[in-house]
């Protein structure tokens, strides 16, 4: 359960007391970068531009993640619950289980999505846990999602084996995070020197490898990473250029990538039929 995995204090204080949520930065409830590919970045940014960013993030993981309609899915790292209601929303599962260990972010998850509970109790909940220890049955779930939040986990290889326990057989998942290209001993370093976010421990830098590799060991196939740095970081970066000067840490994550330290994918992998 979620009580016996201790939250970093970074994690702790950033998504509970600071709502992160919270910053403009991240309107529509979503914390995430975005993936701007259908927003026109030669054109002054709306919040409504801000937005559809952060929900195309979600449906490129729900796209990676296979056909879902009528299936149980699980979202690690929740948040406020509003990738779970697209999700219902737009790709009509039977049931969606957002996960947080963070029990304030569940809080805000709940309020935010009060209407929706009500109006399909049986279809959306929100529940404690950790990514390296689900407390949910084995093979609960056909799919698995993480939008965002696997660089925040502690274990990677446990978070691989608890996806692989609680999916189904033939289920799959499917993750977008930010991770360094390659195992360089260096990139870390590098990255906190650049990024605040690094060098506070709110975010771990770890090779995109280590999670394709941890999934194969858990025993799940076709493990692979896709690269859309291309489609997240600049638009990321025009964003943040109408609130944060060049040079300041939010401003690095671009640098980051542009400097091969830094770049984001969705890691997808199987389990295999019985």
């Amino acid at each position: 359960m979620a009580e016996s995995v201790e939250m970093r204090a970074a994690v702790r204080d950033t998504y509970g007391p600071a709502d992160l949520s919270s910053v403009p930065v991240f309107a529509g409830g979503f914390i995430n970068f975005g993936y701007w590919g259908a927003v026109d970045l030669a054109e002054p940014i709306s919040v409504e531009d801000r937005v559809r960013s952060q929900e195309d993030l979600y449906r490129q993981v729900l796209d990676a993640v296979g056909p879902h309609a009528d299936m149980r899915l699980l979202e690690v790292g929740c948040g406020l619950g509003v990738g779970c209601a697209l999700a219902l929303r737009e790709g009509r599962p039977a049931h969606i289980t957002g996960m947080d260990i963070h029990p304030q972010q569940l809080d805000r998850a709940r309020l935010a999505n009060a209407a929706l509970l009500e109006a399909t109790p049986s279809r959306l909940r929100f529940v404690r846990g950790a990514a390296e220890e689900m407390p949910f049955d084995d093979g609960e779930f056909d799919r698995v999602l993480s939008v965002e939040a696997a660089q925040h986990f502690d274990d990677m290889i446990a978070f691989a084996h608890e996806t692989a326990r609680v999916l189904k057989p033939g289920g799959r998942v499917a993750v977008a995070s930010f991770f360094t290209p390659d195992d360089d001993p260096d990139h870390s370093a590098r990255l906190a020197a650049l990024l605040e976010s690094y060098a506070d421990g709110l975010d771990i830098a770890r090779p995109v490898t280590l999670i394709t590799k941890a999934l194969t060991w858990a025993g799940l196939t076709d493990a692979r990473a896709v690269s859309i740095g291309p489609e997240v970081w600049e638009g990321w970066d025009r964003w943040l250029s109408d609130q944060w000067k060049p040079g300041t840490w939010p401003r690095n994550f671009l640098k980051a990538y542009q400097e091969g330290d830094l770049d984001y994918y969705v890691i997808t992998a199987t389990r295999p039929e019985a």
